[in-house]
């Protein structure tokens, strides 16, 4: 056995976290070995962009129903239990590593040191042991990365091992199935098996860092996006896939502190990651000049398709999935924030493609609003964007992530309600979705709208002018934006049918109702009382 890289004074994996019996250690490779690494093992080509293209294998996205917590002392009455936060024993956590440990005997690893928060006072320090090079390039894109001296003296807090060619049996295993991701709170260590998705790693972090934050730190962790204004003010950018955030929180006016994970401490808005994790799925210059622009050497593309059989990608290529990706340090963009910290949020934007075309394509929120639509995580998918998909379908996610929620939906919000009381920071929410009719019937929003709204709200150009409310929500929307036609401000006057229009509200408003019953008893009534108002 031999360690080969940079490493420092703590090195031993086997006392750290007993892996013993090793074949060769290479610790905190560069990229350009890495990627040497990868093409010389047959893992990976490198694209005419320079960047490296891999595949990710059997799975190409994540798995929720095979991400597990173990239930412990620490989260057995802390944890919301259910269908996104599974139980798993102790016992069966310690078989199953043992299983893996044994696995690699004599195999080489890939170990890489790094962190996450770039807040110094929140700072998690992450060891990644992987199976693949591009694994461990993974990691060095999407933390935060150690300097040499730091490295020297580097004491991990937590321990990832990511093992794609070890599969579970679940009759030993108690898993599902052959692939899992498996979180420890009390051991600190994240097991990842049977799966090459590299997202798992990534948001196995994400959802330690979801309980650690809100729970231990009274840190609202958040999945969202953040940017900084030339006058030094923070905005936050909420929203599920398709609903604008990566485009909407992309402003040449504006410099980014982060595309996807953030905690909001008493004074900062701090990226928990060192890089940003894009789709690619349709991705041209025109459209998304930066994320295009930072696929270079370096850049990890996966499950991506090439022109002719060449080397030069095909971003409308959606042969392997749909869920293309790249993952790049966060220095690939020239227009960032250096640390990646702003100062608390002066507006903060929950962003909705409806394609019910219900709500106002822009309504200001009070707290309590602000609240019960953090916990709805709402939007809608239409037909294109998921197999059997024909018609609009409402999509909730508490948090615009219920994913990587361990705890209950109710404390973050009330952590987001604290931080906006008295405070005067602006909540709006943005519908990107459709307008003049439900999907089929009407038409989408102009991005150039939406972005004019965006603009108006943060320069404070619709602080002063009047509002109307939208019957049943309840929304408060401006009469007259700046670059906006104002007959679009109005969802009901921009249908044909109004009848049509408020029938169709109604269901809507059934939908938030019903999906909020689930939250309902550990919910304060404040939040309960900014529901729609449905109609009897």
């Amino acid at each position: 056995m031999e360690l080969i890289g940079k490493y420092g004074s703590n090195s031993d994996l086997s006392a750290a976290i007993g892996l013993s019996n090793l074949g060769n250690q290479f610790w905190n490779l560069t990229p350009a070995e890495l990627i040497e690494d990868s093409i010389i093992m047959g893992e990976g080509m490198l694209t005419d962009t320079g960047a490296l293209a891999i595949e990710t294998g059997e799975f190409t996205g994540r798995s929720p129903k095979d991400r597990f917590i173990v239930r412990d002392d620490i989260t057995e009455f802390t944890v919301w239990w259910g269908d996104v936060n599974i139980g798993f024993s102790p016992e069966k956590f310690d078989a199953i590593y043992q299983r893996m440990k044994d696995y690699l005997n004599e195999k080489d690893v890939y170990v890489r040191d790094t962190y996450a928060c770039a807040d110094p006072t929140h700072r998690m320090n992450i060891r990644v042991v992987t199976e693949l090079p591009w694994s461990n390039m993974f990691a060095y894109n999407m933390f935060l990365r150690p300097t040499d001296e730091e490295i020297r003296n580097f004491s991990p807090e937590w321990h990832i091992l990511c093992i794609p060619s070890f599969k579970a049996d679940p009759e030993i295993d108690g898993t599902r199935q052959h692939n899992f991701a498996i979180l420890n709170f009390t051991t600190k260590i994240i097991l990842i098996g049977g799966t090459g998705y590299t997202g798992e790693i990534k948001k196995g972090i994400f959802s330690a860092l979801n309980f650690i934050l809100p729970h231990d730190k009274n840190v609202l962790s958040m999945h969202c996006s953040a940017n900084i204004g030339e006058q030094g003010d923070t905005a936050i950018f909420f929203g599920l896939s398709g609903t604008g955030k990566t485009t909407l929180s992309s402003d040449p006016n504006r410099r980014l502190i982060g595309d996807d994970e953030h905690g909001w401490s008493d004074n900062t808005v701090f990226n928990f990651e060192g890089g940003c994790y894009a789709k690619t799925i349709d991705l041209s210059k025109d459209k998304e000049p930066q994320i295009y622009d930072a696929i270079k050497f370096g850049a990890l593309l996966e499950n991506i398709g090439f022109e002719n059989e060449s080397s030069h990608p095909d971003y409308t290529d959606s042969t392997i999935t749909e869920n293309t990706r790249v993952s790049y340090p966060i220095d690939h963009i020239e227009n960032i924030v250096v640390p990646s910290i702003g100062g608390a949020p002066k507006n903060i934007f929950f962003l909705t493609a409806d394609a019910y075309g219900v709500l106002p394509p822009i309504s200001k929120l009070t707290t309590s609003q602000a609240m019960y639509h953090f916990m709805s995580g709402y939007t809608a998918k239409v037909a294109g964007t998921e197999v059997g998909i024909t018609e609009p379908t409402t999509t909730f996610s508490a948090g615009f992530g219920a994913a990587f929620l361990p705890l209950h939906p109710a404390k973050y919000a009330k952590l987001l309600g604290d931080k906006l009381n008295d405070t005067g920071i602006n909540v709006w929410l943005i519908n990107t979705g459709w307008t003049g009719g439900s999907y089929g019937v009407g038409n989408r929003m102009k991005l150039s709208y939406t972005r004019a709204m965006i603009t108006a709200a943060l320069t404070g150009k619709l602080k002063d002018v009047v509002y109307e409310s939208l019957p049943v929500f309840e929304l408060s929307f401006p009469t007259v934006c700046e670059g906006v036609p104002a007959e679009l401000l109005n969802p009901r006057n921009t249908w044909s049918d109004k009848s049509a229009y408020d029938l169709t509200a109604a269901n809507l408003a059934n939908k938030f109702v019903k999906n909020f019953e689930k939250f309902a008893s550990e919910t304060s009534e404040d939040i309960l009382a900014a529901a729609p108002k449905v109609l009897v």
